[in-house]
C-alpha cells in the first residue's frame, strides 16, 4: 500500500506575499502537485497533508530564530495555496484524508504519522510540496530511517534555493534509494 505526503504547499510558502515564499519555483509545481493529489484521492489511497504550525512566541523553537515568522498558527498563511485549497475543502471529509500539524522539518517529528502509515499497512510514501530540501528533504530522511519505500515526484516539489533543490533531487536518489517520477 502507497500513500501521498503533501507538505507545506501553503500560502507562506507558495504565494508572491507569502513569509517564507518559493514564489514562481513553488507556483510552477501547482498544476503537477494538484494532478498527483487528486490522483491518490480517486484512487481510494491515503493523502497525508502535512503543514507546517508555528508560534512565533516560542522562543524555544529553532526556527524561530533562522526565519522570519511563517505558517503562524492562526493565520491564512497556513491554507493551502491555489487549487490545492478546493481539492482539500473537497475531500477534507474522506476518512483517506488527514491533516497533520507539524513544529519541525520532517512530518515525522513529534507526530503520530508513523503510526498511523503502519495501521493501515503502507509501505510506500509518495512525497509532494515544498520545500525541496528542507521539510521534503527531512520527511523523507526519517521516512527512509523508518523503512518506508519512496518516491519523489520532481514536477512537484520545489525550492526558494535552486541549488539545495538539484541536491535534495540527487540525495534523494543516490542516497535514499528514492525512485524520482
Amino acid at each position: 500500500m502507497k500513500a501521498l505526503l503533501s507538505i507545506d504547499y501553503t500560502h507562506d510558502f507558495v504565494a508572491t506575499d507569502g513569509k517564507l515564499t518559493t514564489g514562481d519555483s513553488g507556483q510552477a509545481i501547482e498544476e503537477a502537485l494538484t494532478k498527483v493529489t487528486q490522483s491518490f484521492i480517486d484512487s481510494g489511497d491515503y493523502v497525508v497533508f502535512a503543514i507546517d504550525a508555528h508560534d512565533p512566541m516560542d522562543t524555544y523553537h529553532p526556527e524561530n530564530h533562522l526565519f522570519p515568522a511563517h505558517n503562524v498558527i492562526g493565520t491564512s498563511g497556513r491554507d493551502l495555496f491555489g487549487s490545492l485549497s478546493a481539492i482539500y475543502e473537497t475531500n477534507k471529509e474522506n476518512p483517506q484524508i488527514y491533516w497533520i500539524d507539524k513544529r519541525h522539518y520532517s512530518a515525522f517529528s513529534g507526530t503520530d504519522l508513523d503510526i498511523r502509515l503502519r495501521e493501515r499497512g503502507i509501505k510506500e510514501l509518495h512525497l509532494t510540496g515544498v520545500c525541496t530540501d528542507i521539510c521534503v528533504l527531512h520527511t523523507a530522511v526519517d521516512a527512509y530511517n523508518l523503512g518506508y519505500k519512496l518516491v519523489i515526484y520532481k514536477e512537484a516539489v520545489a525550492s526558494f534555493d535552486p541549488m539545495g533543490h538539484k541536491w535534495a533531487l540527487k540525495h534523494f536518489k543516490n542516497t535514499l534509494g528514492a525512485e524520482i517520477k
